[in-house]
């Protein structure tokens, strides 16, 4: 594994980028950040994209749920990570109740877009007309299917979706509706892995998954499970990378190569 010798630079990538890698068939990686120190070590390390997730407000402020994280939050976090960016691509989550109406979604969208100089926004679910009307208005969008955290009150609790032959059919349905409607990245979160493959055979799109198997064209984690920082129980779909590196910089090195080599996640690793 490559030692850390100093800054890598990596060419500024762009969804063109991760379009050709889908079509190579080269394997995106992909972690979390929140801020700027993060951001230049993940992209230095040859990180493909850096997602400010809503996941913040679990790791960072110590919340139950992402649920109470703000359209401030995520603006400032984006603007923190941008700032530390070596040519990574953003993309910044779009928070709970920031996409109430299309207007708002694509008002709270532009604000990432413009003030955090993300490339793109993440919205949970099958938002179709929404991702459609922000799409009209110029801004690229990442859907995310399968376990949604912001609507974890309705859920119950945190579980495998698509299970069933009638919930799987409709995320395959959902997947392709999404990308009709003009979303150019779909994230697919907890689902059978032989379902998350169905999918990202089926799209044109590239699609990253969490826990979702090693057939997607890339794959995401939350930074501080990777780094053995979680806080409560380890899913079973991450991965201590720290355990062997003896850095965080060998860490994120580790992971990005066994995602390019497809050897993370492994079938244990994943859901059947």
């Amino acid at each position: 594994m490559t030692q850390y010798a100093g800054s890598l630079e990596q060419a500024p990538k762009t969804i063109l980028d991760l379009q050709a890698m889908k079509q190579t068939g080269e394997k995106i990686s992909c972690l979390t950040a929140y801020d700027a120190a993060f951001s230049t070590l993940f992209s230095r390390a040859g990180v493909d994209v850096l997602l400010v997730g809503d996941s913040l407000g679990m790791v960072v402020q110590g919340h139950s749920s992402t649920l109470p994280v703000t359209m401030q939050d995520m603006l400032y976090h984006t603007q923190l990570v941008s700032r530390g960016n070596n040519g990574a691509f953003i993309i910044a989550d779009l928070p709970f109740m920031s996409t109430s109406s299309h207007l708002e979604a694509a008002k709270n969208a532009a604000l990432l877009i413009q003030q955090g100089t993300a490339q793109m926004v993440k919205l949970e679910g099958a938002r179709v007309e929404t991702i459609q009307f922000m799409v009209q208005q110029g801004i690229p969008v990442c859907a995310h299917l399968g376990l949604l955290p912001q609507s974890i009150n309705q859920l119950g609790k945190y579980s495998v979706q698509g299970k069933s032959s009638a919930a799987a059919k409709q995320l395959l349905q959902e997947a392709i509706a999404v990308e009709a409607a003009g979303a150019q990245l779909l994230i697919l979160e907890c689902i059978p892995a032989t379902l998350a493959k169905e999918i990202s055979q089926t799209l044109k799109i590239p699609v990253i998954g969490i826990g979702a198997g090693i057939d997607c064209d890339g794959q995401v984690l939350v930074a501080y499970d990777m780094l053995g920082l979680n806080l409560g129980q380890q899913a079973k779909f991450t991965k201590n990378f720290m355990h062997e590196s003896g850095s965080i910089f060998n860490a994120v090195l580790a992971f990005v190569e066994e995602v390019k080599a497809g050897t993370f996640p492994s079938l244990e690793e994943s859901y059947q």
